[in-house]
């Protein structure tokens, strides 16, 4: 799968799984956290749940300028892994008595997760300047990294909690986790200097002379464009950034309200805890994309691939039908808040949201690193990023109605919002269309 794309990927592709291990450890508890060691009610829940995501999100349009203009992509990588560990260690320490620490631990987990996951995706689109081609296969490949890490999380979560009944175990191993990407990162260094955004275009410090054959070529510099197109490409994307703020509204309920039905409405098992349905999408994630990417591969020799707002489109209406079947769970008895649903629910749903997934988040990163003016290509980046944080936050505050309206009429309020976000994305296809060659 790796054989045509630069080597740079796979040092990429295992930084980030490590460093989703610890990121995913920690969202597959975070509401479980709160709720049973902290004891705070829903509504509390939402909020912080709500605005760590938001902080997760909204921070990458700083480390999107600290990547294109100050620091480059990789010391900015290397910052926000630091802060990430120390945020998980923070955790570690936290209790009911000791919350301070709780809210300093994810201040600065979101801090270094906003200015890490941006230059991480910047640096996957500069492997591909002169293979544009292959740069929709490179992000998936590199998505395929975020949810091996993510699949692993919530199992390393679930032991912690059925063997030793500790929370703070799993983020101790959060913690270890970012030491493993750094270590990672580092061993690649030599291979990830060419695509740093800033040592390629002219960054105030020259790098050192590099020794002949230690490390590939650069890619070739990118095309300019003029004053009206660079305008063009950036109402193109803010298009899109208002729209994507939909999906993600629905798709972090998987963290908060499907998390809160696990608990609540599903059979617990000895081997299927309500952390462990988050080891599902990642898992589906895994098995799906070679698929999917097979499929698309097949397609294009026929030339007869979607565009990649065409994918987005499609994972919109997706999206909703995940929406349904929650819909539905709730109408035969989730609504009812007894432990008595069959887990083939949640992992039914998990299954139509990993579809929805693919087609979108990989494919989202894909077209700003397409139509992002290049000058300005981790700001960008950046708001994407932002985008995801407004509808993370929204939905925590979305969370908040979780326990005062029936199940059914919270998730139906979501599989509208997703296609209302589905006609909008087919209202402006065109113009979505003309940058994302």
């Amino acid at each position: 799968m790796l054989k045509k794309h630069p080597r740079a990927l796979a040092f990429i592709f295992f930084t980030e799984m490590w460093e989703r291990v610890g990121f995913y450890t920690l969202m597959a508890i975070l509401v479980l956290y709160m709720d049973k060691v902290l004891g705070w009610p829903d509504a509390r829940k939402g909020d912080m749940y709500g605005l760590f995501l938001a902080l997760c999100y909204f921070v990458p349009l700083l480390g999107g300028w600290l990547g294109d203009k100050v620091l480059g992509q990789i010391r900015t990588v290397r910052i926000g892994a630091a802060l990430m560990g120390f945020g998980y260690v923070g955790l570690a320490v936290s209790s009911a008595d000791n919350v301070t620490t709780f809210y300093l631990g994810l201040l600065l987990i979101g801090t270094g997760t906003g200015i890490f996951k941006v230059n991480m995706s910047v640096l996957v689109g500069n492997l591909y300047t002169d293979k544009v081609h292959l740069k929709d296969a490179g992000f998936n490949i590199f998505y395929m990294g975020v949810n091996l890490g993510a699949m692993v999380a919530p199992l390393v979560a679930t032991f912690n909690s059925a063997i030793f009944g500790s929370y703070h175990i799993s983020f101790w191993v959060a913690a270890v986790g970012m030491i493993f990407a750094l270590i990672i990162f580092q061993a690649g260094h030599s291979h990830l200097r060419p695509f740093d955004g800033r040592l390629g275009t002219g960054g105030r410090t020259a790098p050192p002379p590099l020794t002949p054959g230690a490390i590939p070529d650069a890619p070739a510099p990118a095309p300019q464009i003029d004053r009206k197109e660079f305008v063009q490409r950036i109402q193109t994307l803010v298009i899109l950034f208002l729209i994507v703020i939909f999906f993600w509204i629905a798709f972090y309920q998987n963290f908060f309200g499907l998390t809160l039905f696990a608990e609540r409405s599903t059979v617990v098992l000895s081997w299927l805890r309500p952390e462990t349905y988050q080891f599902f999408e990642p898992f589906f994630i895994l098995a799906l994309t070679p698929l999917l990417l097979t499929l698309f591969a097949r397609l294009r020799l026929k030339d007869k691939e979607p565009s990649t707002p065409a994918k987005i489109f499609l994972g919109m209406l997706i999206m909703s039908l995940a929406m349904v079947i929650m819909v539905a769970a709730s109408l035969a008895g989730g609504n009812e808040d007894r432990n008595i649903m069959s887990p083939f629910w949640l992992i039914g749903t998990y299954f139509v949201v990993t579809v929805a997934e693919i087609l979108i988040s990989p494919m989202g990163q894909s077209f700003v690193s397409k139509v992002a003016p290049p000058k300005i290509a981790g700001l960008m980046m950046g708001g994407w990023f932002a985008a995801t944080a407004i509808g993370s936050y929204g939905s925590g505050l979305l969370g908040k109605s979780y326990s005062r309206l029936a199940h059914h009429e919270f998730f139906l309020f979501l599989a509208a919002l997703m296609i209302a976000a589905a006609l909008l994305v087919l209202a402006f296809l065109k113009r979505l269309k003309r940058f994302a060659s």
